[in-house]
């Protein structure tokens, strides 16, 4: 994940920064407990594209 973009990208729905999850591929906001995949490099920033994160991972730091 380049280090620029991630600078920039900011969760839709809560507005708050994200963190790349280099094992899963997905940029976590933990403000709003979604997770949004990245594909072919590109990261999907749309909410009905995000996963809801577990308990544990939105504990996670």
């Amino acid at each position: 994940m380049d280090k620029k973009l991630l600078d920039i990208l900011v969760c839709p729905v809560s507005k708050a920064p994200v963190e790349w999850n280099k094992e899963t591929n997905e940029l976590i906001c933990r403000s709003s407990g979604l997770a949004y995949p990245i594909r072919d490099d590109i990261p999907v920033m749309l909410e009905s594209e995000a996963r809801t994160l577990t308990t544990d991972e939105r504990l996670e730091k």
